[in-house]
């Protein structure tokens, strides 16, 4: 097992997106994909260079597997895998931002399955979390839409944004979802990718 989770951190390629684990010259990329405020609205922080130094930090400490999305070449936004827990074969996908002009471009549904195939067919995954802010509608629509299970909320879970009370919402794929969500999201990006060339 410890074998198969050394490949964590692997470049995924999509039909929308590719997925690269995070370096040093991504930072400016990050940044200018970050400049629209609306990204950061329900985020642990609202500014992008402590975000950046903080996913660097835990990138060093073995708690966090950060990578950059990228659609035709260009950084859009991130996304990681969290709470890793290769002894219970579970971890999460969370601290996903992507700019506003990619929202609705299938680019967040590519990156959902890029990360949830590699976690339940390569490391052998029975649970795949995700949480975020209660009140993010956004989020939890595009949650249940994967379609992942609603588990419940967890109130007074974080302090964000200096020091602001945030009631998390939990959601979860696991194994025994895994071919039906996986057929979903094939199709999703199908739409997507006929959207994009118009037919």
């Amino acid at each position: 097992m410890k074998g198969v989770w050394e490949r964590i951190a692997e470049r995924h390629e999509g039909r929308i997106v590719a997925l690269e684990p995070l370096e040093q010259r991504h930072a400016e990329g990050l940044r200018e994909a970050a400049a629209d405020e609306r990204a950061w609205e329900f985020m642990v922080t609202r500014d992008i260079d402590q975000w950046i130094e903080g996913t660097f930090a835990d990138l060093r400490a073995g708690v966090r597997v950060p990578y950059v999305v990228l659609r035709a070449g260009e950084v859009i936004g991130s996304t990681s895998y969290l709470s890793m827990a290769p002894e219970h074969l579970r971890l999460e996908i969370g601290a996903t931002w992507n700019a506003p002009s990619a929202w609705g471009s299938g680019a967040n549904t590519d990156a959902k399955y890029l990360l949830l195939r590699h976690a339940f067919e390569v490391l052998g995954c029975r649970r795949v979390e995700f949480k975020t802010d209660a009140r993010n509608g956004r989020a939890r629509a595009a949650l249940a839409a994967l379609p992942a299970e609603f588990e419940g909320t967890h109130r007074k879970h974080m302090l964000v944004r200096g020091g602001e009370r945030r009631d998390s919402a939990w959601y979860a794929v696991i194994d025994d979802d895994w071919a039906e969500v996986k057929a979903a999201l094939e199709r999703r990006i199908d739409r997507a990718v006929r959207g994009m060339s118009g037919v």
